[in-house]
């Protein structure tokens, strides 16, 4: 945002409260899966597992240490039932750079959230349905797999 030097820039929120959560998966092919949930819990976590299972049958997910990703019995109940098909593998803490997901989630927020005004939530989580449904990140999912965290060292 430009404004002259000396005034004070005008930013109009709408002071809401609301919240979305959007989960998302990359492949190492290009395929990708991002859904839309209100609540980030353990519900919508196994919600979504259910979609990956659907979509890619057999896979091996890659998983940060969210509290809804490992605590919950009945994550680690479906895990277990679905051990077949999923095999999960977390990331160290702290290391979102291992994350290829995380550069997702960045560049979603610059998109979707710099110098832009929504005046009502659904319009916000509108756009960030259509943005993860049609953009395509290409993102090479081996480099972040191979990389070396500094937070393990």
């Amino acid at each position: 945002m430009w404004t002259p030097e000396g005034k004070r820039p005008i930013v109009t929120v709408t002071g809401s409260h609301q919240k979305t959560c959007v989960f998302g998966t990359l492949t190492i092919n290009g395929k990708q899966l991002f859904r839309q949930y209100k609540t980030f819990d353990q519900y919508s976590f196994i919600s979504y597992l259910r979609d990956l299972k659907r979509k890619f049958h057999k896979l091996i997910l890659f998983l940060d240490r969210a509290p809804q990703h490992y605590r919950s019995k009945r994550v680690k109940a479906y895990l277990e039932r679905n051990s077949d098909a999923m095999i999960v593998e977390y990331l160290p803490k702290g290391s979102p750079d291992l994350s290829a997901v995380e550069e997702c989630w960045r560049q979603g927020k610059y998109d979707l959230l710099v110098s832009k005004y929504y005046p009502r939530f659904a319009k916000l989580k509108t756009a960030i349905t259509n943005y993860y449904r049609i953009k395509r990140f290409g993102l090479n999912i081996i480099k972040y797999l191979i990389r070396e965290s500094t937070n393990l060292c």
